[in-house]
């Protein structure tokens, strides 16, 4: 590891730090009559920019910086990962997956929040409450797309092997019209091809290419 990611472990605790500033200001002016509603708005609006905004923000430019290539890497190396940076970016959404579920209530407003974190979305994506999506900014998805309750998309993959350990990185592609079914797990560099229903359960390994007659 080195110094850089050892660093970037960090992140995810400044994250929270900043909200529980934010949201302490917010209560200190709610409870204190000194203070106007302008402050209380300011302390709530830093609340939610460093909550939704700043991180995908921040994301975007440590992906100019440090440009996230698909294909083959080795973690054990003394050499800096941007999958990894970017991981720990978007590692509170992971620990509390509420926070994104909070999202999804609003039609649209998900969407939005994944193209700011550089991922590509069409219109009129249907997403249920729980679902998962671990790196954001590698997914392409199509027009009406519905994705199932507990359905998972995951575009990393890591292997253990003698002396370290070995990550490769793929994005995933989703065509217009696909039906992604509770509990379907999509792995990376997958294609899903247009029109495509996933039953229950679903499997889509490293790779692999689903077409609507074989599904």
């Amino acid at each position: 590891m080195t110094m850089l990611g050892t660093l970037m472990e960090f992140f995810p605790f400044l994250h929270a730090t900043s909200l529980f500033i934010c949201a302490g200001l917010a209560f200190l002016f709610l409870g204190n009559a000194q203070y106007n509603l302008t402050y209380l708005a300011v302390a709530c609006l830093l609340f939610l920019f460093n909550l939704y905004i700043l991180p995908p923000l921040f994301f975007r430019l440590h992906n100019r910086i440090f440009i996230l290539k698909s294909g083959f890497s080795d973690l054990s190396k003394h050499v800096y990962s941007p999958w990894w940076g970017g991981h720990q970016i978007q590692k509170l959404y992971i620990s509390f997956p509420f926070l994104e579920s909070l999202l999804r209530m609003i039609p649209g407003l998900y969407s939005g929040w994944l193209r700011l974190w550089g991922a590509k979305v069409g219109k009129c994506i249907y997403w249920t409450p729980n679902v998962e999506i671990v790196d954001r900014s590698l997914i392409e998805l199509g027009d009406y797309v519905v994705f199932g309750h507990r359905s998972a998309i995951c575009s990393h993959v890591i292997t253990p092997r003698k002396g370290g350990l070995l990550l490769y990185v793929g994005p995933i592609v989703i065509g217009d019209g696909a039906f992604v079914g509770a509990e379907a797990k999509i792995g990376p560099g997958a294609r899903i091809d247009q029109g495509v229903f996933l039953p229950y359960g679903t499997v889509v390994s490293v790779n692999s290419h689903v077409k609507a007659s074989i599904a």
